[in-house]
């Protein structure tokens, strides 16, 4: 799987919560998905936190294998 981290601004890509963050404020991932790629952060730190960019295959293969 080929993940890196992205330095560029992402002001133009529409962020979701994931639909296992609870409201309490613990774990939160945001996704984002882009024309090649699909794009991964902390909505902790949603303001100059790190970006991964992640391939849509293997994105999809991701989804997949956590899919019960």
């Amino acid at each position: 799987m080929s993940v890196e981290q992205v330095p560029e601004n992402m002001a133009g890509l529409r962020w979701f919560k994931s639909s296992y963050s609870g409201s309490g404020g613990g774990n939160c991932v945001e996704v984002a998905a882009g024309l090649d790629a699909v794009y991964v952060r902390d909505s902790k730190v949603a303001d100059g936190g790190p970006v991964m960019r992640v391939g849509r295959s293997e994105w999809a293969a991701f989804v997949a294998l956590t899919v019960e």
